[in-house]
């Protein structure tokens, strides 16, 4: 059970101290110093790690939280939530934009009002919600332990 512990509360706070830090550092420094064809092209490289490095640290907490056996049921109802946002954004959302993002000559020169851009920013938008979602989850995580 100690060891089930460790491993629940290191992939809780691996897990929310690499979303926080890439969704709050990282993008942000990114899109201020690139041009913003550049920034997304790096960003949209990083993203399948991202993912699988959230659904990794999600199961693992998952998995040890379940082995743990404690009662409180709030931390394993919030991983389920955060890894089926997670798992949305990977699997849904990251393939989707990321298509749309290779019909998308600039996103410089493409007006917004282009049909595509539109499509891109609806699919960002859902993206960025459900990301908010998981650190919010995470944090309450973290404050739990």
């Amino acid at each position: 059970m100690q060891i089930a512990a460790q491993f629940y509360r290191l992939s809780i706070t691996f897990w929310t101290g690499g979303i926080t830090l890439f969704t709050f550092i990282l993008t942000p420094v990114l899109f201020k110093s690139l041009s913003r064809d550049q920034a997304g092209q790096i960003v949209g490289i990083l993203f399948p790690g991202y993912f699988r490095w959230g659904l990794a640290c999600g199961v693992i907490a998952l998995a040890s939280r379940l082995v743990m056996r404690t009662s409180a049921p709030v931390p394993v109802i919030l991983l389920v939530i955060m890894l089926a946002l997670t798992s949305i954004q990977a699997f849904y959302i990251e393939p989707q934009a990321a298509a749309l993002k290779r019909q998308i000559p600039s996103f410089e020169t493409t007006p917004k009002e282009h049909p595509l851009r539109r499509e891109f920013s609806k699919l960002h938008g859902i993206s960025a919600s459900c990301n908010l979602a998981v650190v919010a989850g995470g944090i309450a995580l973290v404050v739990m332990l």
